[in-house]
């Protein structure tokens, strides 16, 4: 096909893509026209990405390094060379691939859109500083920097200090019988206790009655007296010389050295935690917090959602007369400095306005965004960048956003493209393909079965192929008899007809948290539910935290509970932002009823099975703990002495020493990007040779790790263990997976169905509650109709399933809807609607209405 003659596109308008074989692409050719939007679309696992990352890209940058002296290429953290024959017409090209928020207090929506070096350069240029007082250097208007953290928090702002109500909760107790809950228990409690009674303190007298002098010796001092103690409970007193702790030096040093998280959890229940008293919370020194600029400090500013930022530095940007900067005036804010500066914010702050995230502050922590607002921080970031003649190339831009999001994400994309440049993009919401100019359909399926480019022209020349899994959900009208009804099994349509009733109701009164304010809400048991509403709404906010944080104290009340479902559930997002360095995320909840029809808490996201080769899809479900005792189980294995540890690529004796079960080893060039080659001892087996003589069924254990999952369940059929696996991650579509695929090449969505699958193998028992976050993500409406047949196949069972969720296909299916709004931020926190699809589409206040009764009327007509 010349796709080049196509549409309009001049035959040198072109990037001409020759032999492209990158992980599964099948010796590619295709022509991709430059100055347009391109849309790359396939199943998850098809080579999209390996096509537009992995390839145009990867060759964009590998000659953009070619182009960088040699010894500044050493600096530079370099990519891979594509596999790939050719490429012509190839500009420079920039990407903007998925991440999640980095887990770091630090950072925040200021250091992620650099706006703060901006902010912190006006208030050391142009502030209004005390009389007398030096100009500070922009870095002592940072909390990250040592010139301008506040000394006592260290720029975090939060202070975590223990009390004498934290460390006695029951001043009704003597020490000897527990008073001091922050001392260890067992032998070095009664220790503690031996040390007080030799310097002459009462550990028989109720806590309260004791002198507040000795009180604050016992719980404060920073003195470790050494003293000869002889204790009083054994039967042979043998003399020992004791070393005296405090409880606050207990629990201090506990936190800062103790290797057992057992530990560390339990002293940090006697911390009390809460805004640093030496800077409030701001995590700046007060030389910083005595700078103004229009009246306010830059705490002030940091802390307003940008829409207001902007009115306030608004009128410098007008002035009309500035004076000439200079260092002997107490105040600049009248200066030429000032009001270069604040255009240059006023900028950069307009375009996050026009992305509809004037809601955020500068000082929000990136840990508490969603995906979506992530994503769009860094595409406004691109954009001021002002770049002309360039590939953009976005891994699913419109991931994680509401449509109304969407709406003006579309509009920056144009704008992309009417400055000049380029702008491909990988995605799976139809809506954004069907507004770009070229199509690329990549397929037919996942894995080995795609790699193929099915078609790349005019997006209305998909209608015309059959083979394109794409086609019904791009043209659903023109593709009746499809199978695109969201993936019910019970063939129940979106009207109402055949949802299914709540067995109860799980209910939670005056919820407090973030944006959330004394909200009422109210979940349906045994049903599928799923949250909605706009990007920051506050619907991660109420189930991935609150909801989940709730449950999972009333399933697992103390603090050190390490089983069951609590392990299920993982750490929520606010738990995860806290182990960073963040303080909790204070949370206040009235009332809540229903929680005794709840047994066990599932959570199920998108984060990486594992962050190393060592971890694949085999390991991860449990299925190669069967494949490993069945090769124990041979004749020769036993012969030999093996046991099912001889067949783990992860420790020593089976594996192949030289690469150490790896499968590859580094391949380090001085002034060329680095490779990763096979191993040349294992040849990439990840065993040594005498382990891969064993056979089971006539392949080695290596050989079984290579095959797909669909190849596996066939040859492990009379494995039940190993069978029952299989059977689950086919169910999800992960049919093409090789069982040793490494968990660094799976996507998200993979990773996500992979934790699915896990826990649809398990026995079933209802009365779970199962809680996904945007489960859609990174996801094509082929494979979300897969993960909406298995979700639906739990609340079968038994179980309540919530879901939060954008993709309004995935809404119109649910058997209730809560919607939340009416905005981001502060102005969002509300129940707008509730109920089913049909009723939340009617609603006159939901921005999510008239999209869910689009996606309604979509799913009739089909």
């Amino acid at each position: 096909m010349e796709p080049g003659m196509a549409s309009g596109h001049p035959a040198n308008g072109f990037v001409r893509v020759r032999g492209a074989r990158e992980n599964n692409l099948r010796n590619v050719d295709v022509d991709v026209p430059r100055d347009a939007i391109v849309a790359f679309t396939g199943v998850s696992g098809s080579g999209k990405s390996s096509l537009a990352f992995g390839t145009i890209y990867a060759e964009a940058q590998r000659r953009y390094f070619e182009s960088v002296a040699p010894y500044a290429r050493r600096l530079i953290q370099q990519g891979h060379n594509p596999k790939v024959e050719m490429i012509t017409g190839l500009p420079p090209a920039v990407a903007l691939q998925q991440r999640r928020g980095t887990p770091s207090s630090r950072s925040t929506v200021g250091t992620v859109t650099t706006l703060s070096n901006s902010l912190r350069m006006l208030f050391s240029r142009a502030g209004t500083y005390p009389a007398g007082a030096a100009p500070l250097d922009s870095d002592a208007f940072s909390p990250n920097t040592a010139a301008g953290a506040c000394p006592e928090c260290h720029g975090l702002g939060t202070a975590h200090t223990v009390s004498e109500e934290s460390l006695v909760p029951d001043p009704a107790l003597s020490i000897r019988d527990g008073a001091v809950a922050a001392w260890p228990g067992a032998w070095q409690g009664k220790n503690l206790r031996d040390i007080l009674t030799h310097l002459g303190y009462d550990v028989d007298t109720p806590w309260r009655q004791l002198p507040k002098k000795h009180r604050d010796w016992i719980l404060f001092t920073e003195e470790q007296p050494v003293v000869e103690v002889t204790p009083q409970r054994d039967r042979v007193a043998k003399p020992y010389k004791g070393r005296f702790w405090s409880a606050r030096s207990y629990v201090l040093h506990t936190l800062a050295d103790s290797k057992s998280n057992t530990m560390r959890e339990r002293v940090l229940a006697y911390m009390e935690t809460g805004p640093c008293p030496r800077c409030s919370g701001t995590g700046l020194t007060p030389d910083a917090l005595a700078v103004t600029f229009a009246g306010h400090t830059i705490a002030d500013l940091n802390a307003l959602p940008m829409a207001e930022l902007a009115d306030i530095i608004r009128p410098t940007t007008e002035l009309a007369d500035s004076a000439t900067a200079s260092r002997k005036r107490s105040s600049g804010e009248d200066n030429e400095v000032a009001v270069a500066i604040t255009r240059d914010l006023l900028q950069r702050i307009t375009v996050l306005l026009d992305l509809g995230l004037g809601y955020l502050a500068l000082g929000r922590a990136t840990p508490t965004l969603s995906p979506g607002e992530m994503q769009r921080l860094r595409i406004a970031t691109q954009l001021r960048s002002g770049l002309f003649g360039v590939i953009y190339v976005l891994d699913e831009p419109s991931a994680g956003l509401h449509p109304a999001d969407a709406e003006p994400l579309l509009a920056v994309l144009e704008q992309l493209k009417s400055s000049g440049n380029s702008v491909f993009v990988v995605e799976h919401n139809m809506d954004m393909v069907r507004r770009a100019d070229w199509l690329v359909d990549v397929g037919p399926r996942a894995g080995e079965g795609g790699g193929e480019v099915l078609y790349s022209g005019p997006v209305a020349g998909l209608a015309d192929i059959d083979g394109s899994v794409t086609r019904p959900f791009l043209f659903p009208a023109a593709s009746l008899g499809s199978e695109t009804d969201g993936g019910r099994p019970d063939g129940g349509t979106s009207d109402g007809g055949a949802r299914r009733d709540p067995d109860g109701w799980l209910e939670l009164r005056n919820i407090s948290r973030h944006n959330l304010r004394e909200l009422d809400a109210t979940f349906p048991l045994s049903v599928l539910t799923a949250v909605t509403g706009v990007s920051g709404s506050g619907k991660s906010t109420l189930v991935s935290q609150v909801l989940a944080e709730v449950v999972r104290a009333r399933l697992h009340p103390e603090p050190d509970a390490s089983t069951g479902s609590n392990q299920a559930a993982g750490p929520s997002p606010a738990e995860e932002a806290d182990h960073a360095g963040g303080p909790p995320s204070p949370f206040t909840v009235g009332p809540v009823s229903g929680l005794d029809q709840v047994d066990r808490l599932v959570k199920v996201d998108q984060k990486p099975i594992g962050r190393t080769p060592r971890s694949n899809l085999a390991t991860y479900t449990g299925l190669f703990d069967a494949v490993r005792k069945e090769f124990a189980a041979t004749d020769q294995a036993k012969a030999l002495g093996y046991g099912a540890g001889r067949f783990s690529f992860n420790v020593t004796g089976g594996r192949c020493e030289t690469c150490l079960g790896e499968g590859f080893v580094a391949v380090e060039l001085l002034f060329l990007p680095g490779s990763y080659g096979p191993c040349p001892e294992c040849h990439g087996s990840r065993y040594n040779p005498e382990t891969l003589e064993v056979t089971y069924r006539g392949k080695n254990i290596a050989e079984v790790l290579d095959m797909t999952v669909n190849a596996a369940a066939e040859f492990l059929a009379e494995v039940p263990a190993a069978a029952r696996s299989l059977q689950t991650l086919r169910e999800v579509g992960l049919g093409y997976l090789r069982l040793g695929q490494p968990a660094t090449e799976l996507s998200g969505g993979e990773a996500q169905r992979i934790k699915l699958a896990t826990e649809l193998q398990r026995a079933r028992r209802g009365h779970t509650l199962y809680l996904l976050d945007e489960p859609t993500t990174g996801l094509h409406p082929a494979d979300v109709q897969l993960l909406m047949a298995q979700l639906h196949r739990l609340v079968d069972a038994g179980n309540t399933v919530v879901v939060v969720e954008h993709d309004m296909d995935v809404v119109a299916a649910a058997d209730w809807v809560i919607d939340l709004g009416p905005a981001g931020g502060d102005a969002g926190g509300e129940i707008v609607a509730a109920g089913t699809a049909t009723t939340v589409a009617l609603s006159t206040d939901s921005r999510t209405a008239p999209y869910l009764a689009s996606a309604l009327g979509s799913r009739r007509l089909a």
